[in-house]
């Protein structure tokens, strides 16, 4: 999804993780915190994040809707060729295209079962079984673009949607997926970057009650538009103990004046206050 003008705003940014094994807890989910990482080393941030199994009824529809949106949505799992695997297929059926042979995608699978023939001094064999299931993995979507792979070739795969919204599909394997994304957000997604940075505000509040804490939320809200106000309770931080963090973020420009207006109003509250954090993006 690109744009030719910088003042389009950015759109909403989603993920979803796909498959059994993290459901199950067979497998930890790795991808949602190195997403937000790598958004955030751009100014951009995440929306939205569905994990999801290899059910391709359910697959279809979360496609459905994320084809129906307007959003860019990162999409990590399942992209394989085994029985297990139907993101592809959920991906077509999303779209109403049929699944076809994919030229690029295709030569770039033979090139990597030519090299690994090679690698163990075998003759490559391409009508061979087990080599026709691999190019099943160059089977996409009509008229899918494809999404480059450096770890070992097999790519991944970019489709748009009917209402504007966009999936990039990438392996489940961390090794591949990772690079994939950085591909897909510096050459899709680049007019977006630092747009617009963002700054958030908090302190830590000891004794504090977050009921009693909203009338003044609303208040700050109400006083500085395109400002949120957060609290973040915890009963057990390893170094503030039982607190609430109460802040506002929002675009740098905005922060400070509603910042200074909830410290004065927790000042003159009489409010237990402890460290005050800033995060920057």
């Amino acid at each position: 999804m690109t744009s030719s003008s910088s003042s389009v705003a950015a759109p909403v940014l989603g993920l979803f993780v796909v498959g059994d094994e993290i459901l199950t807890g067979k497998r930890a989910d790795k991808h949602l915190p190195k997403v937000i990482e790598l958004l955030a080393a751009r100014g951009l941030e995440l929306g939205w994040a569905h994990f999801l199994g290899d059910d391709r009824p359910r697959l279809t529809k979360a496609l459905q809707r994320a084809f129906a949106s307007a959003d860019v949505v990162l999409c990590c799992g399942g992209i394989g060729a085994t029985p297990d695997d139907h993101t592809r297929q959920s991906a077509a059926a999303a779209l109403g295209v049929p699944l076809v042979a994919h030229a690029e995608a295709q030569a770039l699978i033979r090139e990597r079962m030519q090299e690994i023939a090679s690698q163990r001094g075998e003759p490559f064999e391409p009508d061979r079984a087990d080599n026709q299931q691999r190019l099943q993995m160059g089977m996409l979507p009509r008229g899918a673009r494809i999404i480059p792979n450096p770890y070992n070739r097999i790519p991944g795969f970019s489709c748009d949607g009917p209402g504007g919204g966009v999936v990039h599909f990438t392996p489940g394997f961390p090794v591949m997926a990772w690079p994939m994304v950085e591909w897909v957000l510096e050459n899709t997604c680049n007019q977006w970057f630092n747009r617009s940075p963002q700054l958030e505000h908090s302190i830590v509040l000891h004794g504090a009650m977050e009921s009693a804490l909203t009338p003044l939320m609303e208040r700050i809200e109400a006083d500085h538009p395109g400002v949120r106000v957060f609290s973040l309770p915890s009963v057990d931080h390893p170094v503030h103990g039982q607190h609430v963090e109460l802040g506002v973020k929002g675009p740098a420009a905005l922060v400070p004046p509603a910042w200074r207006q909830l410290h004065t109003a927790l000042h003159q509250a009489g409010a237990v206050l402890g460290p005050e954090l800033v995060r920057e993006r």
